[in-house]
C-alpha cells in the first residue's frame, strides 16, 4: 500500500479488495506548496463529499493552474464556475542558457504617422498596386497586413527573388505569409517558393512549414534554404536536428547528415543519421546503483516530489551532490532525472528500474514500457501532469477507473504512485492497444491521444501510404496533433535504444520503413 505522509487519515473499507479512501482536510491541503501536485489534491478535496461549499471557495484561491477537472469539481460543489487564479511563480525550468542562436538584425521602426498616411494613400489611390509598390519593403509588408482583403487581392503579384528576400527581413513578414496562405493569393503564393534572406525574420516553425511546402512543389534547393535557416533559429537541440535532417533530405548534402550524427541529443533524426552513415548508436547512461532496501518518501509522495523539484530548479543547489543523495536502485529514476538537468540535457540517461517485475515480460513489451515511462515521467513514480495524469506511467483517472473495473479491483488513485502498480495498469492497457496496433510508433500515438484518434489517423488516405520519395518520413511530420506527433517520435526513439540495451539489436530505419505496410503495424487498414 502506498505510504503518504500528508494524508490525514485512511478510511479502510472492509472488502476483499481493501479499498483505500483518501480523506483530506482543508488545513492540510492549504499547507501544501503551490504546485501542480497541490492542484491534484485540491481537486480531490473538492471531489470528496465531506468538503463544504465554503471550504471549496477558500481552497480554490490556492490553485496554481486551473484545469477543466478543477472547474467541474468546483462547480459541482458551489454551483458556480471558479474565478481565474492569479499568476503564481513556480520554478519549472533551469535558469536559461546563453542562446546559441544567431541574432536577427534590427529593423528601423516605422512611425505611426507614416503608417497612417501610407494606408490612407493606398485606400484613396485608383492604382492601389502602384502606390503600394512605391513604398520601401518595410512599409509594403506592414500595409499588406493591415489593408482589407479586397485591396490585398489587387496587390497580388510575383516579386523578384531580391524583393522577396527584402520582405523576409521585415518584422511583420510572418503575418504577411499567413495572409498569403489564408487568402490563397496565386502569385504571392509562388513567392513562397523563393529562397529566404540569410538574415530573415521568419520563425523556425514557419521556416519548416515553408520548407515542406517547397519540397512538395519539387523546389528542393529552396526547401534546403528554408530548412538550413531553421537550423540557425532553433531554440532546442531536437528542433535543430529535425531541420538538419530535412535539409539533408532536400539537398542530399552529406554535410548536413554528418553534423546531425554528431548531435548530443538522442532522437529519431540523430538515430536515422547514424543508420544512413552506418555508424553505431551513441553511448547512453544506464546507471547500475546498489539497492538500499529503503524507498525514499519522495518516490510515492507527490508533495515531496514538488518540494524536490523546487530544489532542482532553484539554481541554488549543487545538482550532482543532490543526485548523489538519491544514489540507489530504488531511486534511480530521480537520480537520473537530476543528473540530466545538471547536464542541461546533454547527458542522455536511460535507466532500467524494476527488473524483477518486468523480466517475465517479452523484450518488446519491456522496451515499450520503458520507452513510455521515460517519456511520460522520466521514471519518477510520484509524477502528476497538469491534466492530472498520474504516476510513472501517467495514467488518467478515468482510465484507472476503467482498468480497475475490468480487473475487478477497488483502487484509490494514489495507489498508482506505486511504480509496480503503475506498470501493472500500463501493461494491462497495452494488452488492449496491441489487439489493434503492433508498431511502437502507433502504440505511442494511441497511448497519448487515444486509440480512436489513432484509428482515424490511420484511415486517412494521405498519410502512411507510401508513394513518395520522402515517405514515410513525411507522414510522421504530417501528424497534426502536435503533442502526439512529438510524443510518438520520442517514444519510438526510446524504444529503439531500450531494445538494444535489452539485448535485441534493432535499427530505427527498419521500423520506419514498415510504417506504410499495415501487415506489420495495425489492424485498422
Amino acid at each position: 500500500m502506498v505510504r503518504l505522509s500528508f494524508v490525514i487519515y485512511f478510511c479502510l473499507l472492509i472488502t476483499t479488495d481493501s479499498l483505500v479512501a483518501l480523506v483530506l482536510s482543508y488545513s492540510k491541503v492549504h499547507s501544501m506548496p503551490t504546485s501542480v501536485e497541490k492542484d491534484y489534491y485540491i481537486w480531490r478535496f473538492l471531489s470528496q463529499p465531506s468538503t463544504t461549499s465554503t471550504e471549496a471557495k477558500k481552497i480554490i484561491k490556492d490553485v496554481y493552474r486551473l484545469n477543466q477537472k478543477l472547474k467541474i469539481a468546483y462547480k459541482k460543489k458551489t454551483g458556480i464556475y471558479p474565478p481565474k487564479p492569479p499568476k503564481k511563480y513556480v520554478p519549472e525550468c533551469l535558469p536559461p542558457q546563453k542562446s546559441c542562436i544567431t541574432k536577427i538584425t534590427s529593423v528601423a521602426k516605422l512611425r505611426w504617422s507614416q503608417r497612417v498616411k501610407a494606408k490612407e494613400a493606398v485606400l484613396r489611390a485608383k492604382d492601389k498596386f502602384a502606390i503600394w509598390h512605391s513604398y520601401k519593403p518595410a512599409m509594403r509588408v506592414y500595409l499588406f497586413t493591415v489593408l482589407p482583403k479586397s485591396i490585398r487581392k489587387k496587390l497580388d503579384y510575383y516579386p523578384s527573388a531580391q524583393e522577396w528576400q527584402e520582405y523576409t527581413k521585415q518584422p511583420r513578414i510572418e503575418k504577411m505569409i499567413k495572409i498569403i496562405q489564408k487568402d490563397k493569393l496565386p502569385k504571392l503564393s509562388l513567392a513562397l517558393l523563393l529562397a529566404p534572406s540569410y538574415k530573415n525574420q521568419i520563425s523556425e516553425n514557419m521556416l519548416m512549414k515553408l520548407g515542406f511546402n517547397a519540397l512538395k512543389k519539387g523546389k528542393n534547393r529552396v526547401a534546403g534554404e528554408y530548412f538550413s535557416s531553421a537550423v540557425k533559429k532553433a531554440k532546442h537541440r531536437d528542433d535543430a536536428d529535425k531541420a538538419l535532417f530535412w535539409a539533408w533530405m532536400a539537398t542530399k548534402d552529406q554535410r548536413f547528415l554528418s553534423r546531425l550524427s554528431r548531435s548530443y541529443d538522442v532522437n529519431i533524426y540523430t538515430l536515422a543519421a547514424r543508420d544512413f552513415l552506418r555508424l553505431k548508436y551513441p553511448r547512453v547512461h544506464t546507471p547500475k546503483l546498489p539497492p538500499r532496501g529503503v524507498q525514499p518518501t519522495v518516490l510515492t509522495n507527490p508533495i515531496e516530489w514538488a518540494k524536490l523539484k523546487r530544489k532542482i530548479y532553484s539554481g541554488k543547489n549543487d545538482l550532482k551532490a543532490l543526485a548523489n543523495s538519491y544514489s540507489s536502485a530504488e531511486a534511480v529514476g530521480i537520480y537520473s532525472y537530476i543528473l540530466t538537468k545538471a547536464s542541461r540535457d546533454k547527458e542522455q540517461y536511460f535507466p532500467m528500474p524494476y527488473r524483477d517485475y518486468l523480466s517475465a515480460l517479452t523484450i518488446e513489451r519491456q522496451a515499450i514500457l520503458y520507452a513510455i515511462a521515460r517519456q511520460e515521467s522520466k521514471f519518477v513514480p510520484s509524477s502528476i501532469s497538469r491534466s492530472f495524469a498520474l504516476g510513472m506511467m501517467q495514467i488518467m483517472p478515468f482510465l484507472i477507473d476503467h482498468i480497475a473495473k475490468q480487473k475487478g479491483e477497488k483502487i484509490d488513485y494514489d495507489e498508482i504512485f506505486d511504480p509496480k502498480k503503475a506498470l501493472e495498469y500500463a501493461n494491462y492497457h497495452l494488452d488492449y492497444l496491441n489487439k489493434w496496433l503492433y508498431h511502437p510508433l502507433f502504440v505511442a500515438y494511441a497511448y497519448n491521444a487515444g486509440i480512436g484518434y489513432t484509428k482515424r489517423l490511420l484511415k486517412r488516405k494521405d498519410i502512411f501510404r507510401g508513394g513518395n520519395r520522402y515517405e514515410p518520413w513525411l507522414s510522421i511530420e504530417k501528424v497534426e496533433n502536435a503533442q502526439a506527433n512529438e510524443y510518438g517520435k520520442k517514444v519510438l526513439t526510446n524504444y529503439v535504444i531500450y531494445m538494444n540495451l535489452l539485448g535485441k539489436p534493432i535499427r530505427l530505419t527498419d521500423l520506419i520503413y514498415k510504417l506504410d505496410k499495415p501487415r506489420y503495424t495495425d489492424k485498422f487498414r
